[in-house]
This record gives C-alpha cells, sequence and structure tokens, in this order.
C-alpha cells in the first residue's frame, strides 16, 4: 500500500520534466486552488480589520498575493513607476491577457485602488467574496444601461471617497498577440469624473503561456507605466478621441515591449 503511494510521487516530477501539457494544467490548477485558499485565509482578516466590505482591504490582499508569481517562475520588469505618483482619484486602464493580469495588477497596485470586473466574478466562491471585500465594482456586460449607471455611480464614488479605478478596456481576455479594440466605458467614468488615466502596458505572454496550444513555461513579463492623460475640459464628444489616443499609446507601447521581452526570454519551443 505504501508503495502505492509513492508511484504518484514519482509520477508529478517525470511528468513536470517530460510533457509541457501536463505543467500546463497543474500550473493551472495549482493557481485556481492557491487563490482560492488565499481568499480563505485572507476573508478573515478582512473582516477583522474594517468590518466588511472597503477599499483598504485592498492592501491585505495585494499583501497575500504578490508571492505568487514565485510559485508559477514568472518575474516582472516594471517601468514608469513615477508616473503612478499621481495624488488624488484617477482611472487606470490595461491591456487584458488571463487571469495572470491579476498577479502584474497586484505588483503595482497603488493605495485605495480597486477594479471593475465582470458581475459573474462575485460568484467565484471565496476569490469571489474577497472581490466583493476589497471594493471591486460590478458590471453586468450584457445590460448596456446597467452598466452606465454603474459607471455613473463609480465616478460619484471616486470624487467622493478619492479612490482610483483599474479598467480593462478591451472587455475581455485577449491572447492575439495585440490589443483588441477599445469599449467607452473607462473613457466615460474618466470624463464625468474629470479625473486623469493612466495607461498600463503588460507584455505579451505569449512567449511564456499559450492556452490553445498548452503551453505555460516560466517567463518575465514587462509592465510599462505610461504618462497620465489628463480629461479636464472635456466632454462626452471626446470621448472616442480620448480613446483612440489611449488605444495608439498603449499598442505602441505594447508592441515595443514584446517584442524586447521576447528577445530575453527566447522563443517558446513546440
Amino acid at each position: 500500500m505504501d508503495v502505492l503511494w509513492m508511484i504518484p510521487l514519482l509520477l508529478i516530477p517525470l511528468l513536470m520534466w517530460t510533457s509541457s501539457t501536463f505543467v500546463f494544467y497543474f500550473k493551472k490548477c495549482f493557481y485556481v486552488a492557491w487563490m482560492m485558499c488565499l481568499a480563505l485565509i485572507t476573508i478573515p482578516l478582512c473582516i477583522l480589520k474594517s468590518g466588511g466590505r472597503d477599499i483598504e482591504n485592498m492592501r491585505i490582499i495585494r499583501f497575500m498575493v504578490r508571492h505568487v508569481k514565485y510559485f508559477l517562475g514568472l518575474r516582472f520588469e516594471v517601468s514608469g513607476w513615477e508616473h503612478l505618483q499621481t495624488e488624488g482619484p484617477y482611472v487606470i486602464i490595461s491591456n487584458h491577457q488571463s487571469s495572470l493580469d491579476v498577479l502584474g495588477l497586484m505588483e503595482i497596485l497603488p493605495d485605495r485602488c480597486t477594479m471593475i470586473a465582470k458581475k459573474e466574478l462575485i460568484y467565484a466562491g471565496t476569490v469571489g467574496l474577497i472581490c466583493w471585500l476589497g471594493g471591486i465594482v460590478f458590471i453586468n456586460r450584457k445590460k448596456t444601461s446597467d452598466a452606465k449607471s454603474v459607471m455613473a455611480d463609480a465616478a460619484k464614488t471616486m470624487l467622493d471617497d478619492q479612490i482610483r479605478l483599474w479598467v480593462f478596456p478591451e472587455g475581455t481576455r485577449n491572447q492575439r498577440g495585440d490589443l483588441l479594440p477599445f469599449k467607452k466605458g473607462a473613457f466615460h467614468l474618466a470624463v464625468q469624473a474629470q479625473v486623469p488615466i493612466i495607461p498600463v502596458v503588460f507584455s505579451s505572454y505569449s512567449n511564456f503561456y499559450l492556452r490553445k496550444e498548452k503551453q505555460f513555461k516560466s517567463g518575465t513579463i514587462r509592465l510599462r507605466i505610461l504618462p497620465k492623460i489628463e480629461t479636464k475640459g472635456m466632454t462626452s464628444e471626446d470621448i472616442s478621441s480620448l480613446s483612440d489616443k489611449s488605444f495608439n499609446l498603449m499598442r505602441s507601447a505594447f508592441l515595443d515591449i514584446s517584442d524586447s521581452v521576447t528577445q530575453s526570454n527566447g522563443p517558446l519551443r513546440h
């Protein structure tokens, strides 16, 4: 019987060494399970600290999550830190490739900052509950009227409570090697609140993580924080040009840092 227990213990290192598909599923399952366990530990800490839902809980969440990158063999190189040294509320926008974005988000998340996320996330077990406790703003992407109402409330909350909001303007995960066209919600939010936008760009994950090909190696992710874009004096008529400007700046940075990080990590072997 003891010998039977030894077989899986011997097989796991062997499969980790010989099968990239096994590594992919092992890392993915570990990531999800570990994040749920961390959420379970963090929930009572947040309740003890703040008594319930409070953006200050993001400090605890940030602290608890920052080590996860090491287990997955990931590291971050961040440039442009000085652009986050901006007083008062602002909107952060970034490209969105996978659930791994959470690790980069927690790497640079400023104080009094939370996210706007899809409503379905609140039903993700312990992770959904910790997101709620962290003050994350949930929107129903299927109902435009509901999303607009939430954004209007979020703009008021930003000014009243002096908070920052992180938004993924592509609206969905995208690993196609380029940026998807931006939805306008983040820009309506910034203009309505008359607060600056700070673009943050993640380099492409394609040199270490490919979902369809079942590849998940160790790798480096470059994060580039771009200078803020002011919205003071802008109106709803400026939304399209503001979105286009942000898209072009972020796309240029994405292509630049993705090219350099691919050379650094080397090509992904299939």
